[in-house]
């Protein structure tokens, strides 16, 4: 019993010495080997690697992939035509030299991000202050982030690090700058608004002007046209009562004292202090004696 306990013991201590001796490298990672505190080796080649056992011989991990650092605060840069802009930006980076990376770094990425986030600012910031806001916007956006990378690649040797791009995410003014430029936007669409409104008023005080003259060109055309036809046809009527009158006198006496009477008893407010037997009613009376026409009595 004592014997099988004692290789079991054995055994398992075998198990615990080789798995503290034996690791994996994933592809995706450097495994850089302490020997008492010293690097001693970095392993870059994924697979199953031996070191020697602890305390004698450590092993860490740093990842090999590519980092993106972001711009942790947008910070106003002034332009060469003393404009203030707000960028933001970001740097994609890696591990190039493993031993370095930790001798200045340690293990954590987030140290060598603190410290590469100023760098990477006041690179920028120097490129911004020699270019216009046009620049910045348009013409010379790619050639900036070129510059800074350049600008980044000496920086990024002391950190063990290489710079793989620089990108600008957004350029914009500042909060008071933006502010005045909707303001002025805002004024020459007023102005510009003010004007279309002007013009169309003078050009509908016009139309209206040009509509009028139109009315009363055509309203006195159609008067005299009127006047003309009513004339034509007051001289045809009085020819045709010429002749009829002509015909018969008794007609046109007995025609000309039904219009005495119309003109007469037009309203019925009318009031007439008349004889009855005057000749103003001898047509009423039926009488067909010749004569002049009756003249209607004074009101």
């Amino acid at each position: 019993m004592n014997r099988i306990v004692t290789i079991v013991a054995i055994a398992l201590a075998a198990f615990m010495l080789a798995s503290s001796t034996l690791f994996i490298v994933d592809q995706r990672q450097f495994a850089v080997v302490y020997a008492l505190g010293e690097i001693k080796e970095v392993i870059s080649e994924p697979g199953l690697k031996v070191k020697a056992p602890p305390p004698f011989q450590n092993v860490v991990f740093l990842d090999r992939r590519m980092q993106t650092l972001d711009s942790p605060e947008s910070r106003p840069i002034f332009t060469a035509e003393k404009k203030s802009l707000v960028i933001d930006w970001l740097v994609k980076w890696r591990i190039s030299e493993p031993r370095q990376f930790i001798r200045n770094n340690g293990v954590d990425i987030r140290n060598v991000e603190n410290r590469l986030s100023p760098i990477v600012q006041a690179a920028l910031n120097e490129e911004v202050t020699k270019r216009t806001v046009r620049a910045m916007l348009a013409t010379e956006r790619e050639k900036v982030m070129t510059d800074v990378r350049q600008r980044l690649q000496d920086e990024a040797k002391q950190f063990g690090i290489e710079i793989v791009d620089v990108r600008v995410k957004r350029v914009d003014f500042s909060g008071s700058i933006t502010d005045s430029v909707y303001s002025r936007m805002k004024s020459e669409r007023q102005r510009v608004a003010n004007e279309q409104r002007s013009t169309g008023s003078a050009d509908g005080e016009k139309i209206k002007a040009d509509a009028d003259k139109q009315f009363e060109v055509i309203v006195a055309e159609a008067y005299r046209d009127a006047q003309k036809l009513k004339g034509e046809g007051d001289a045809k009527a009085s020819a045709i009562y010429a002749e009829s009158f002509g015909r018969d006198p008794n007609f046109a006496q007995f025609y000309r004292s039904l219009e005495a009477y119309r003109a007469s008893f037009k309203n019925r407010s009318d009031v007439m202090v008349v004889d009855p037997s005057s000749d103003f009613f001898k047509a009423m009376r039926g009488s067909g004696a010749g004569g002049a026409a009756p003249a209607a009595p004074r009101k």
